[in-house]
This record gives structure tokens, sequence and C-alpha cells, in this order.
């Protein structure tokens, strides 16, 4: 069973900075995409961030210049380093990946958890 693990949320002030990773961990034979996604509350789960296997990156407008993501190859980890954050990225953020386990030939998307990131005005 594959499974995304993610830590580093927490609560910052408007300005701050904060940095999510996420490792999977389980039989894996390769990764393709990750990314970062957020749901705050009363509102659609939404696209933050993305990294496919070749290093490509794609960024929501929202954070474009703030957020950096990067990635791992070699652990399978993912991270999402957050700088100057507003009280609007206030959310729970979830992990996501594009896995195909050892033994399978079929991708399957999996989700974290979720961490919350809360900034205070």
């Amino acid at each position: 069973q594959v499974q995304l693990v993610e830590s580093g949320g927490g609560l910052v002030q408007t300005g701050g900075s904060l940095r999510l990773s996420c490792a999977a961990s389980g039989r894996i034979f390769s990764i393709n995409a990750m990314g970062w996604y957020r749901q705050a509350p009363g509102k659609q789960r939404e696209l933050v961030a993305t990294t496919t296997g070749d290093g490509s990156t794609d960024y929501a407008d929202s954070v474009k210049g703030r957020f950096t993501i990067s990635r791992d190859n070699a652990r399978n980890t993912v991270s999402l380093q957050m700088n100057s954050l507003k009280p609007e990225d206030t959310a729970v953020y979830y992990c996501n990946a594009a896995v195909v386990p050892a033994l399978s030939f079929t991708y399957l998307e999996v989700w974290g958890q979720g961490t919350l990131v809360t900034v205070s005005s």
C-alpha cells in the first residue's frame, strides 16, 4: 500500500514562511507527477503547485513568485516552500502523487491526509 505523509503545517503571521514536506512510502515502482493542493473552509480543493518527473513545474497564479515546489526523486519526497504568506493562504494543504506501485503498470492517484496552514493577519 502506498502512502503519502505530510508535515510542516502550522500557524504563521502574515509575511512569514513555512515549508511543507511530503514523503511517499510503500512498494513503489515509480512516481510521475507530485504536487500540492489546498482546501480553504467552504471552498473547493484547488491546485497550488505540481512537478513532474522531469522537473517541470506549474503554479497557481495566486502563489507564483511566493511558493516554490521541489522534489527529491531518490527519496520520493516533495516539498513546498511558502514565503510571503497571506491570510488567504490559510487552508488544509494536501500532497498528491501519481504513483505506479510495484508489480503494477497502472498509475494510482494517492492523497496525503492533509496538513493545516493558518496565516494570521
